[in-house]
């Protein structure tokens, strides 16, 4: 028996608007991110790389402000992306 191991989620706050699709098992370690934080952008796509799973990460927030808002929600929807494809129940 295969599990599918893939979710994707959507959050929009005042400050940001973000999806995020997720693939555990890959296939490839593809990774597409538009943060708008060529950094963080960089810092995601050698998560989904080295561990071996596919993600999409599109991202808008008020970077003219700084970045805080944009990287703090991508973590909590990555967190709550992770949690459905594994079918773990999600903190709240």
């Amino acid at each position: 028996m295969t599990t599918n191991r893939s979710a994707s989620r959507q959050r929009t706050t005042a400050e940001t608007d973000i999806s995020i699709a997720l693939d555990v098992d890959g296939p490839r370690g593809e990774v597409r991110a538009r943060t708008g934080l060529p950094f963080f952008d960089h810092m995601l796509d050698q998560i989904g790389r080295h561990g071996g799973f596919d993600l999409t990460v599109d991202a808008t927030g008020d970077l003219e402000v700084d970045g805080h808002h944009t990287v703090e929600d991508v973590g909590i929807l990555l967190g709550e992306t992770f949690r459905e494809a594994l079918g773990l129940s999600l903190i709240h």
